[in-house]
């Protein structure tokens, strides 16, 4: 491809939108819908559908409203309370991939960071920014794009065939929020497996850290089977309390066929005054740039560790569960399935955890059983079982 032809594909991606970020934070990859053209399904409904198998959580939203005083409260609590620990990791998650990329990538051929809608959006965004920063020490040329990826289904084939076009040269890595139980991990790397050949002409833009090393960044990593990770705690990042008023205004991408384009997104405009999605990475990014301590180079894995495979498989054979999908490990996934999906009880380390505040919370005002188990689930330190509604499939 002529770089004339690669300057034009570039053009083309900037085209589409950013949510509620600005132009420079990401473009995000994604059919941007009305409200009016998606059904909005409410919970039990939508509960009911995919348990029984009727229908694929991708092809359904119930759409979002705005958040409870309480909830934006306890969000503020906690990016109060957890601020310096996000920078921090932020900062030393830009010095290692500093680290990593300096002598391989320009300019001409940046840092190609794919944010995987919507949990990983904000964490790309701080990163992005973190990398163009030039007055420390891990600048890096980047560019951010944003891309769907839904479980059972995969990576939008469209939308990284876009990217790979666009930066035939570019390294690629994957930005997610935190780890559960790995099961967005299997889904990248089923995704990837077609690229595996190293005579594949992409295979260098994936696999650059050694043949079926999924490049896969995030700030928390539970689960641990990320390449590159802050910490392996389960901890209350503040972008975890919240859904579309953190990422940008974009609601959990709806599944398209690749013939049809891209995988399909709302966009909240009716949110935009309760939209924390810049001020939440203006304060954290503001908070690594006045750090004092220097950053340190993180341990890098080429391989899942599945830390907590043996965890999974116990709870759910005690909770007599055969759909994996029913259990949501971690404060933010415990968290947001209470807020969308049907809840059956609530697992937690500790009854009086502050992290676990809002969950707590939620569960009182619901009536939703709370079990208090103590180290038997560690790492995490909340699990959201979901209610069965069907015979599990």
């Amino acid at each position: 491809m002529t770089l004339n032809n690669i300057n034009t594909e570039r053009a083309n991606l900037n085209s589409y939108g950013s949510g509620s970020y600005l132009a420079s934070d990401v473009t995000v990859l994604l059919d941007i819908v009305e409200k009016d053209a998606v059904a909005d399904v409410p919970v039990n409904q939508k509960e009911a559908l995919i348990q029984s198998g009727q229908r694929h959580y991708s092809d359904m939203l119930t759409l979002e409203q705005a958040p409870s005083a309480m909830h934006e409260q306890l969000y503020t609590q906690a990016l109060a309370q957890g601020a310096i620990r996000a920078a921090t990791d932020i900062a030393d998650l830009a010095y290692t991939l500093h680290h990593v990329f300096q002598k391989d990538v320009n300019d001409e051929h940046p840092l190609l960071l794919v944010s995987l809608v919507r949990a990983g959006l904000p964490i790309g965004v701080l990163l992005q920014r973190a990398l163009a920063d030039s007055s420390n020490n891990y600048a890096l040329p980047s560019v951010h794009y944003g891309i769907s990826i839904i479980r059972d289904r995969g990576l939008d084939p469209l939308a990284l065939q876009m990217l790979l076009e666009a930066y035939p040269n570019s390294p690629i890595v994957f930005v997610d929020g935190w780890t559960g139980k790995g099961a967005i991990y299997q889904e990248l790397a089923r995704s990837l497996e077609v690229f595996s050949d190293p005579d594949h002409c992409n295979f260098a833009n994936i696999f650059h850290q050694g043949a079926g090393v999924i490049p896969l960044l995030t700030l928390a990593d539970p689960a641990g089977v990320a390449w590159l990770a802050a910490s392996e705690e389960d901890w209350l990042i503040p972008s975890g309390l919240l859904n579309s008023t953190v990422s940008g205004l974009i609601s959990r991408s709806l599944y398209s066929e690749p013939q049809s384009g891209l995988h399909r997104s709302v966009f909240y405009d009716n949110l935009v005054e309760a939209d924390h999605s810049l001020a939440f990475v203006d304060h954290i990014d503001a908070t690594r740039r006045n750090l004092t301590k220097a950053p340190q180079c993180l341990p890098m894995f080429k391989q899942p560790r599945y830390q907590t495979a043996d965890l999974i498989d116990k709870l759910a054979a005690e909770y007599d569960i055969t759909n994996r999908n029913r259990i949501k490990p971690t404060i933010a996934e415990a968290t947001r399935a209470i807020l969308r999906r049907d809840p059956e009880r609530i697992l937690l380390a500790t009854a009086n955890h502050p992290d676990t505040i809002l969950l707590r919370h939620l569960c009182a005002q619901r009536n939703i059983t709370m079990s208090v188990l103590g180290d038997k689930i560690l790492p995490y330190q909340a699990i959201t079982l979901i209610k069965q509604r069907t015979k599990d499939h």
